[in-house]
């Protein structure tokens, strides 16, 4: 058998379970504005690949003055 490495797809459903910090009607209106996340329509559901939420969430930091490098 082959090791193939297989995309993880999150349904809203899935979402709300696993990213609980994610509002649900604020993906649905990025959606709508054509902004945030990439996601994809298979027969009306929605779907978002775990992997680029990963990177949408990781790409909007709050930098706090305690995460920034200390001046010398």
């Amino acid at each position: 058998m082959n090791n193939q490495n297989f995309t993880t797809y999150l349904s809203i459903r899935q979402i709300k379970e696993f990213y609980p910090c994610l509002s649900i009607g604020n993906l649905a209106n990025q959606r709508c504005r054509k902004e945030g996340c990439r996601y994809f329509k298979v027969g009306g559901k929605v779907l978002y690949r775990q992997e680029d939420l990963e990177a949408w969430l990781g790409s909007h930091p709050v930098l706090t003055r305690d995460s920034l490098p200390e001046r010398g």
